[in-house]
């Protein structure tokens, strides 16, 4: 893992931003796996402003998310399907179009085996885009005896509906269940791009840059086995 220390949540943005534009310059056909939340906004507004210049081009490229709500609409504002629009796909152009997962309105697998499908027929993705929680999950893969390999519709731990909950308006309106993509497809990636800021990650991020083991209670300590993993981290995140 390579762990690269940045100022601020701007400059964790931009330095993380930088490695991906290099990336689509060099692959114009790149296959991204795109995350959701706060920690990733100010990487897809470095994007969009890169596309907006002509430094680079989405036209070639494809896109997969990592995780949905379960029970929500995909025209709710708290809908990552709704999230991926206003922060980056209405802003940019996909040909090949991005996908999506389906927003499940019912606790079925037959949505997860679905996006498997999907996933399998899209191959490696070049760049997985990952934040963490505060609890050390990764997309929605909470801290268990045992962690999914593929896809999956997951009960969300307490700790992540309450760190959610912000978003929404009040507790009781976060949904308890999400779809969720699993560690196997999660680490189908040539490089992983992980983004943590503020103190609130600080336990998560020291937990994963200074664990020994491989603990499926800290899913992220799971990306120790991943060959290409760079962690950008601002300050409060990195030191507490």
């Amino acid at each position: 893992m390579k762990v690269i220390v940045c100022k601020d949540y701007d400059d964790m943005s931009k330095k993380a931003a930088d490695l991906v534009i290099s990336n689509i310059i060099e692959k114009p056909q790149i296959k991204l796996g795109l995350a959701t939340g706060s920690s990733p906004i100010g990487l897809y507004e470095n994007l969009i402003k890169a596309n907006d210049e002509g430094e680079i081009s989405f036209r070639y490229a494809k896109s997969v998310n990592l995780d949905e709500y379960v029970g929500i609409s995909a025209d709710n504002d708290q809908s990552y399907k709704y999230f991926m629009k206003k922060n980056f796909f209405d802003h940019v152009s996909f040909n090949e179009g991005a996908n999506i997962l389906p927003s499940a309105p019912e606790n079925d697998e037959k949505y997860a085996k679905d996006y498997d499908k999907i996933l399998d027929e899209f191959g490696q993705r070049d760049i997985q885009i990952l934040g963490i929680g505060e609890n050390g999950h990764i997309a929605f893969n909470e801290p268990a005896d045992k962690l999914n390999r593929r896809t999956s519709i997951v009960k969300l731990s307490e700790s992540t509906i309450e760190a959610n909950s912000r978003f929404f308006a009040s507790e009781e309106d976060v949904p308890r269940y999400a779809i969720s993509m699993g560690l196997s497809d999660i680490f189908n990636a040539r490089t992983i791009i992980l983004l943590a800021n503020g103190k609130k990650k600080h336990e998560a991020v020291k937990k994963l840059i200074e664990g020994t083991s491989i603990d499926p209670h800290l899913p992220a300590s799971f990306l120790a086995l991943h060959p290409n993993v760079y962690i950008y981290v601002d300050e409060e995140a990195y030191r507490g």
